[in-house]
């Protein structure tokens, strides 16, 4: 077993838990810049915890402009093993109504002003995401969601789109079509990024609104997701207390293989890469680097 340290990516309701201990807020500096804010560290009987406002205390940054990079550098330099991202979507399904919480499993990417790599010029490389979401923290959470009694689906299809904006109806319709289940708009790069930086990766999904395709509910309004949202909260608050001391005894490697991502990603010759991008890379990559 190794040591584990549970990262949680989120709206600020969640970091509210009720037995947290030696809580301190602290900047990490990254060299992709600023994150959306500063991490909290803090432990859970025993469990220790990083929490990161996603979109920063007092949501300040739209989907579009947080500097996905920066958040997950920053949770892989302060030792950060496992990730669980809190997201807040809107349903695709009749049967996944508001106030039910979905464990993804797959995603559909149609993001497109985000820089989605640590990698480029000078550093070429290509990780495996056929599996984006690491089972293990998957079914940690399934379980701890079965002995809350919350309702919940184990497997579901995320859409990320880019925003601000809501979905149009045709929109809306498309994803049905393609048998998606949730959508929303922050999970991509961040699970991509995850992957790159060899950290394990969840998402639940929180349903705060059917989307726009619902007879009955032709168009979404920020007043109706914010008094779902809120009531989610308390239920996610749950689940990080219920999952977290489950956590604390990690296996030393992930048997899903999310820790050794990089193992045969790297394409670009040794004798080719750009030293500037190589110590950007010291935390996310710096495991096969050093090779």
């Amino acid at each position: 077993m190794r040591e584990s340290i549970l990262g949680i990516i989120g709206g600020s309701g969640v970091y509210d838990i009720p037995g947290l201990s030696k809580a301190e807020w602290r900047p990490v500096a990254t060299p992709w810049g600023e994150p959306s804010d500063e991490l909290l560290f803090a432990e859970l009987d025993g469990q220790k915890l990083v929490f990161l406002p996603r979109h920063g205390r007092g949501h300040r940054i739209p989907p579009s402009e947080l500097n996905y990079q920066a958040n997950i550098d920053a949770m892989k330099r302060a030792g950060v093993t496992d990730i669980l991202s809190v997201s807040a979507v809107g349903s695709l399904r009749e049967d996944l109504p508001p106030g039910t919480f979905v464990v993804v499993d797959q995603f559909i990417d149609r993001s497109f002003a985000r820089v989605k790599s640590f990698f480029g010029t000078g550093c070429v490389a290509h990780v495996g995401l056929g599996h984006p979401v690491c089972g293990r923290l998957g079914d940690a959470a399934q379980e701890a969601l079965k002995e809350l009694g919350i309702p919940h689906q184990r497997g579901g299809t995320y859409v990320v789109m880019e925003g601000p904006q809501f979905s149009t109806m045709a929109e809306s319709n498309l994803y049905r079509s393609w048998g998606a289940h949730v959508i929303g708009m922050t999970n991509m790069p961040e699970a991509k990024l995850a992957r790159e930086a060899e950290i394990c990766y969840a998402t639940i999904a929180m349903v705060t609104d059917f989307d726009c395709w619902h007879p009955d509910h032709d168009h979404v309004t920020v007043d109706a997701i914010v008094k779902v949202l809120l009531e989610n909260a308390d239920k996610a608050r749950a689940l990080v207390r219920k999952m977290a001391p489950g956590l604390k005894n990690r296996p030393k490697a992930c048997p899903k293989g999310c820790d050794h991502a990089l193992d045969n990603a790297l394409i670009t010759a040794p004798d080719k890469r750009d030293p500037a991008l190589l110590a950007k890379l010291d935390a996310v990559a710096g495991r096969v680097l050093g090779k």
